[in-house]
């Protein structure tokens, strides 16, 4: 095999190009405290703050943050009701479905990063036991899983969205419904959440993972709108009380337009605490060499 030579490596490697994570700096730990302060005089649960910090954190490639977000779940009165690796087991569920919008990359990077700084018990102790391999036996019901879940989320558009979808490409909608709504952002079917009661992602805590990477991206105002309508939706046509989902304290209220703006300052405080006031690390993150 070919070596890339030293020119090539010092390319991909340059400052300008933001190869590497982006580190945590002390602002971002202070913001993050605040955050969870401020959802606990809300009423925000651990659940659903830990959950849009960590999608923050894993939109803008931070694992630093990810691990401070489970640290300081772990340090606050509500965690009396989660155990260490229940705390770690929904960062990780949260940080697997921030694929559906930030790409695969992002979370291969946080993720293992993530796991590699916790505990060695409580790293030994998370499941090793995937829950969405597709067989010929669950295909089907894992389709309508999926369908559902997009018409939920879209609902009032959700047949006119995918025509307009398949007109960019056929395979487009094909993808997202089945790529992702289906089998990656859905609910796994028969099996129970791997650390237990309040580590599921269900329906309400999907839609607040799709407004944080969303927002912190930057430049997909539309489909922020989209999910922010979603999560409504969630409330007002009964999803988030459907079977076998699990109550998302605080979840109604930020389903509310008072609820709507502090989710959104409250993300957009995150990335500016994380980057430094510079943003996104997508492709605006591309600085000119000086």
């Amino acid at each position: 095999m070919s070596k890339l030579s030293d020119a090539v490596k010092a390319l991909i490697n340059a400052s300008h190009a933001r190869p590497g994570y982006t580190p945590a700096p002390d602002a971002a730990t202070t913001t993050i405290a605040q955050f969870a302060s401020d959802a606990a005089v809300k009423k925000v649960g651990l659940p659903a703050w830990v959950t849009l910090s960590t999608a923050v954190s894993a939109t803008l490639n931070c694992p630093e943050a990810m691990t401070f977000t489970y640290l300081l779940a772990n340090s606050m009165p509500a965690a009396e009701s989660y155990t260490p690796v229940q705390v770690a087991e929904l960062i990780r569920e949260v940080g697997l479905k921030c694929i559906s919008f930030n790409g695969i990359p992002r979370s291969i990077n946080t993720l293992g990063a993530f796991r590699a700084s916790l505990p060695p018990d409580v790293a030994a102790a998370l499941s090793t036991t995937p829950t969405r391999e597709l067989t010929p036996d669950n295909l089907a019901v894992r389709k309508r899983d999926g369908l559902a879940l997009w018409d939920g989320v879209y609902r009032g558009f959700e047949r006119t969205l995918l025509d307009r979808l398949a007109q960019s490409h056929p395979d487009l909608p094909v993808h997202i419904l089945n790529g992702h709504y289906s089998n990656l952002l859905s609910n796994p079917r028969g099996v129970s959440p791997p650390g237990g009661p309040g580590t599921k992602v269900g329906r309400v805590l999907t839609s607040l993972v799709a407004i944080a990477c969303l927002r912190a991206q930057t430049g997909v105002g539309p489909q922020v709108v989209s999910h922010v309508f979603g999560l409504r939706k969630a409330f007002e046509n009964g999803e988030a009380k459907a079977e076998g989902e699990e109550p998302v304290e605080g979840g109604a209220w930020l389903a509310s337009d008072e609820g709507n703006i502090w989710l959104l300052e409250k993300i957009d405080s995150l990335v500016g605490a994380i980057t430094g006031g510079q943003g996104t690390t997508f492709a605006p993150g591309l600085r000119p060499k000086l």
